[in-house]
């Protein structure tokens, strides 16, 4: 069942068997430098698994996005309850297969996902984590209407990795 739409898109809860389309892209190290590795396949088990529980915990994850005119899944977009700096936002996340970078479908899915957080989530704000080297998905955030709020360390597999903090705000 279709969560959002937009021309191109449609989104909907991942599934456990949607295994193997994410893999394609969290085990890509191309795709994952931001990460500074590519998943194995435990991780990516455990990976699809939180996002279902998010959907019981908060209503909402990283949802699959299917490319309307092949109906594959060509990556992964969603808000997803986080912090910064022991404050807990709502953010827009983003990931998709090498093989269609560049054709904005990162943005055409962050912009419906960002709408719907104004509109039927009715948040005053919506965020994105994103490290300062990651020059693509800045311009996401900006083509966003996005700004950075601020500069934080984030923790992850026991490294401080440093991390700006996108806002837009209703």
């Amino acid at each position: 069942m279709a969560i959002l739409r937009t021309p191109r898109l449609y989104m909907r809860k991942i599934q456990t068997d949607d295994y193997s389309s994410v893999c394609s892209i969290l085990q890509d190290i191309d795709v994952m430098y931001a990460w500074e590795h590519a998943f194995s396949d435990e991780e990516v088990v455990q990976w699809i698994d939180e996002n279902i529980m998010r959907y019981n915990r908060d209503g909402f994850s990283y949802w699959a996005v299917i490319e309307k005119a092949s109906d594959k899944l060509i990556g992964v977009t969603g808000l997803i309850s986080e912090q910064a700096d022991d404050e807990n936002y709502v953010g827009v996340g983003y990931i998709y297969q090498k093989s269609y970078w560049g054709n904005a479908y990162a943005f055409e899915a962050a912009l419906a996902c960002v709408d719907y957080a104004f509109n039927i989530l009715h948040l005053n704000e919506i965020t994105a984590q994103i490290r300062p080297e990651n020059t693509a998905s800045r311009k996401v955030a900006e083509r966003l209407g996005m700004s950075i709020k601020k500069q934080f360390i984030r923790r992850y597999k026991n490294k401080d990795i440093p991390h700006l903090l996108y806002s837009r705000t209703i």
